[in-house]
C-alpha cells in the first residue's frame, strides 16, 4: 500500500504541473513521500512543501515551480548495487544533463549522485526529471 501512495502523489504532482497549477495537495502521506519531496526541493524541482498533521492521515501542500516534466515511483522496489547506479540512470533518464533517480539506502533516502559519492546501493524508489 505504501508504494501506491507514493506513486499516486507523484502522478498528482505531474498532472498539476501539466495543468499549470501553483499548488497541489497530497493525501494520504508517508515519511517516504516527504523524503522524496525534500530531494525534489533540494534540486529545485518544487518550490516548497508543508506537512500538516503527520500523525493522523495528514496532508502535504506542495508549491510547484513548473520544472517537473515526469515523475514516477516504481511499484516494485528494484535492488541496485552501487556500481550499477550510473548504468541504471543512463537507462532510465532521458538525458545526462538533468533528472535524478531516488534510492533508499542504509544511509537514508538519497539521490543517485549522493549514493555514488557514498558508495552505497539500495532499492530504487523512483525518478524525476
Amino acid at each position: 500500500m505504501g508504494r501506491r501512495i507514493l506513486n499516486d502523489a507523484l502522478r498528482a504532482i505531474v498532472n498539476a504541473e501539466r495543468r499549470g497549477k501553483a499548488t497541489v495537495e497530497l493525501k494520504p502521506i508517508s515519511t517516504v513521500m516527504s523524503s522524496f519531496l525534500k530531494i525534489m526541493k533540494d534540486h529545485g524541482y518544487v518550490r516548497d512543501f508543508q506537512v500538516y498533521d503527520p500523525h493522523r492521515v495528514g496532508r502535504i501542500t506542495v508549491q510547484l515551480q513548473g520544472r517537473v516534466n515526469d515523475c514516477k515511483a516504481l511499484t516494485y522496489r528494484q535492488d541496485i548495487k552501487a556500481k550499477d547506479i550510473e548504468a541504471y540512470r543512463l537507462r532510465t533518464l532521458p538525458t545526462r544533463q538533468w533528472g535524478y533517480v531516488v534510492i533508499t539506502t542504509p544511509d537514508g533516502i538519497l539521490d543517485h549522485e549522493e549514493a555514488i559519492k557514498r558508495n552505497v546501493g539500495g532499492q530504487v524508489l523512483g525518478f524525476f526529471h
